[in-house]
């Protein structure tokens, strides 16, 4: 789901994935995460009806996940960057 800025409270079992656009968080649960963490995670937008509360809806477009699983050098990179970061930090 997409929120304004500021509508959505992060919390301390939130992990910040990266930044769309450069400035622009993507925060995910910790469980979901943990499922997620050895995957590159592409979030694209492409034309169709999304998810009724989220806020692209409106706009004709909906969000898609395109993901692969890291190869090994990248996986050894991110362990050696350490832990993401967590929301309330």
């Amino acid at each position: 789901m997409c929120f304004v800025a500021g509508e959505f409270r992060v919390g301390g079992q939130d992990v910040l994935l990266g930044h769309i656009t450069g400035d622009t968080p993507v925060w995910t649960g910790a469980a979901q995460f943990e499922y997620w963490r050895h995957t590159q995670v592409t979030i694209d937008v492409v034309p169709g009806r999304g998810a009724g509360m989220s806020l692209e809806a409106p706009e004709g477009v909906r969000f898609i996940v395109r993901s692969r699983v890291f190869s090994d050098e990248e996986a050894a990179l991110l362990e050696q960057a350490g832990e993401p970061l967590r929301g309330d930090v």
